[in-house]
């Protein structure tokens, strides 16, 4: 794996620099000041010395921490094209292309660049006033760069042709468009066919239970064990507690963090992901390095099996790259692709998101899962401005297409996972974004956490075991009808007669869990010492086998209902989840408040949820879930502190821990991704792998180093005593 990290850092120009701490052997050395990098700093660095050596500041900058790039010397990059990665020498049948900034490149791979909208050195990022293009006489069928080939002939199309590039005039007010000015497809149906994985197929016909999934882990929980015989209980409370399976049966659900080893394609579904990336003015400098960087681990992390395409937003929105499997040359052209962004011009994301959307819906083939990632720096100034209005923000369903609506869209199921990068971007816009299509809402607060922002997010998609759950909710005794489902963000829905109840619930992850509370009014009843209350099923689809499970038989709760009760003890999950349940009520209350400008009032919500949660049995007997609520809490109580605060990170936090418990999964928010903090709810084990991998894992080898902060989760029940 190390050869493959060493690829990826070539191939976003991370080749050549270390960026090295100051550590008291240097004191002595006299070292200018550093501050903000640009992404010609940490990712195209070979114009410097030979040693190349960035000291860091001694205090250092949140947008610099956490980088630690490997260190190699220049004069192995002088025979190596920095684009394909290749040796390249005279007289191996490739034509060479000399940029006027005296950097070289195979003529094959630049005019690639070139065609993703690069009109600079990937290295030294020279503007050039001649760039190579490929000779329209040699276009390969069905669009297809010839990208990194084993054997290159010589041929007469592919040698040097250069254009002249237009003198361009300083205009503050002319938007210079970075994105490639190739006609796209009318209709992108131009994606690479799936991998049907036929060894997989031939494997389920001798031992399907060696790939199928296990079933789902369903507990039942009354919030006390009896209710006598001469009283009534209304608004009983019933806790439904599901648990999706591993992986597959076969694969032990144990994670090695220290070996961190590959998740088999086999063992999982494969997946459909679309990245939706701003590039606007703002996203300049240290921003689109970094994002780069993580689009980078994103690539090395999918499967030959997965399909990526990325889309870049500024102004307008490009399709810079179709949708391909991730194997080794589909993964090469990726990041070339991404080497290739360029900021510059304003924030249309209603544009990126239809362009995104388009990739999905027009797309021939199909893999199991689907996802779009958006990340956005900025507020849109095209589709929310344009609504006029003193309530833009009325408008921002508009900025998703209706096709991919979570409730009342006619098309598949494809969530939108928003991310917004830093303090200006519209925190309100990505949440209503990710809500309306059924995804979930990160706030990256810190510009260095971008990667693992990401590495959380596809620890979850590269871990599909269940699709299309419903969960089904039956009253067993002939009096009891159902009261309320709180579900969250997923649909519920009681029938007419109130006997029975559903939950449309979807996706799981693998080991992800999933609490819902059911009210029911108990009537008065004696001709038995036990009551039945509920039975819950669920039916879902196994993505890797596409076959429906259905579990008949069903699970039942039952209680004792004897002539008198004494003291009884409250459930202790009950009691936690209905101390969530209050903490995200509480939350939204907040919210609204701060929106009306009376943050005040806010704190004031947030305090007293605070002091009634730290009164529950659940606080009392210090469950963790407990002490993480009261930490999130208090920490919006702090970011509601003054109007200015609030603008700049409170809305953000606040949604994005709404979005996260609304959906009972986790997104990234302040430090939450850090070991230190306390808000690390619903992350699974694969999450945690994930990250722990973005955190640890050096640039260009596979050796994991010392975690500083390794990444761990809540457990999600009272440990026993």
């Amino acid at each position: 794996m190390g050869s493959k990290w060493r690829k990826v850092k070539l191939a976003l120009g991370l080749n050549m620099c270390a960026y090295v701490p100051r550590t008291l052997e240097d004191s002595s050395q006299s070292v200018e000041p550093v501050g903000r990098f640009s992404d010609v700093d940490l990712l195209s660095p070979a114009s410097r010395s030979s040693d190349c050596r960035l000291e860091m500041p001694t205090t250092p900058t949140s947008s610099s921490s956490g980088l630690r790039l490997s260190k190699y010397g220049s004069k192995s990059s002088k025979n190596t094209c920095a684009i394909c990665l290749t040796t390249m020498k005279p007289g191996q049948g490739h034509a060479i292309f000399t940029a006027e900034c005296s950097h070289s490149f195979h003529f094959h791979c630049i005019t690639s660049s070139v065609k993703h909208g690069n009109q600079i050195c990937p290295i030294c990022r020279a503007k050039w006033k001649e760039i190579p293009f490929q000779s329209p006489a040699s276009d390969l069928p069905h669009g297809r760069a010839r990208i990194n080939p084993v054997a290159w002939p010589h041929d007469d199309a592919w040698m040097t042709v250069l254009r002249r590039l237009p003198t361009t005039h300083t205009d503050a007010n002319r938007h210079i468009s970075s994105l490639c000015h190739a006609p796209e497809p009318g209709v992108f149906d131009d994606d690479e066919l799936v991998d049907h994985q036929p060894e997989i197929a031939s494997s389920l016909a001798k031992d399907a239970d060696d790939h199928s999934i296990g079933a789902i882990e369903v507990k039942i929980y009354p919030e006390v064990s009896a209710v006598s015989k001469s009283v009534s209980h209304n608004n009983f409370t019933i806790l439904i507690h599901l648990k999706a399976p591993c992986t597959s049966r076969r694969q032990n659900c144990g994670i090695n963090q220290a070996n961190f080893p590959p998740v088999s394609q086999n063992s999982r579904a494969s997946v459909d992901l679309v990245t939706v990336l701003d590039v606007s003015g703002s996203m300049a400098g240290t921003k689109l390095a970094l994002l780069k960087r993580a689009m980078g681990f994103v690539i090395q992390h999918l499967g030959p099996s997965d399909r990526l395409s990325v889309i870049a937003f500024s102004s307008t929105a490009r399709r810079l790259f179709p949708l391909r499997r991730m194997t080794d040359t589909g993964r090469q052209e990726a990041l070339q692709a991404v080497n290739s962004l360029i900021s510059n011009g304003g924030t249309n994301i209603a544009e990126g998101l239809r362009k995104g959307a388009k990739v999905m819906v027009d797309r021939k083939w199909k893999n199991p899962v689907s996802s779009i990632i958006l990340l956005s720096d900025g507020q849109d100034t095209y589709t929310v401005s344009s609504l006029g209005g003193a309530h833009p923000r009325t408008g921002y369903q508009s900025l998703l297409p209706f096709s991919i609506h979570h409730n009342g869209g006619t098309g598949p199921h494809i969530p939108v996972h928003a991310f917004g990068f830093g303090v200006d971007h519209d925190a309100a816009a990505m949440h209503s974004i990710s809500e309306t299509s059924g995804g979930t809402f990160s706030f990256i607060e810190a510009e260095n956490v971008i990667q693992d922002a990401f590495a959380q997010c596809i620890g979850g998609l590269l871990s599909v075991v269940v699709q299309e759950l419903q969960v089904r909710i039956e009253c067993v005794h002939p009096r009891l009808q159902l009261g309320s489902i709180k579900a969250g963000s997923y649909k519920s829905n009681v029938m007419s007669d109130a006997r029975m109840g559903f939950i449309d619930v979807g996706d799981l992850y693998a080991e992800e869990e999933r609490d819902f509370l059911v009210t029911v009014d108990i009537p008065v009843d004696g001709s038995s010492n036990e009551m039945s209350l509920l039975k819950v099923k669920c039916v879902y689809r196994d993505p890797i086998t596409k076959e429906l499970v259905n579990s008949e038989e069903g699970n039942e709760v039952k209680i004792h209902r004897p002539e008198m009760t004494g003291q009884l003890s409250v459930s202790m999950e009950v009691d936690r989840q209905r101390n969530r349940l209050q903490a995200a009520e509480a939350i939204a209350e907040a919210r609204a408040a701060a929106e009306r400008g009376d943050l005040a009032a806010a704190v004031y919500i947030l305090e007293c949820c605070r002091k009634v949660l730290s009164e529950t049995v659940s606080a009392q007997a210090g469950d963790q879930l407990c002490v993480a609520l009261g930490a999130e809490l208090k920490e919006m109580q702090e970011r509601m502190a003054n109007r200015r605060v609030y603008e700049a990170s409170g809305r953000a936090y606040v949604l994005s821990g709404l979005s996260s418990h609304s959906w009972q999964r986790a997104t990234a928010r302040g430090d939450s991704t850090d070991s230190t903090s306390l808000v690390q709810s619903y992350q699974t084990p694969s999450m945690v792998n994930m990250v722990t991998r973005s955190q640890t894992m050096y640039f260009g080898s596979s050796s994991p180093k010392p975690s500083l902060r390794p990444a761990r989760s809540f457990p999600s029940r009272p440990q026993p005593r």
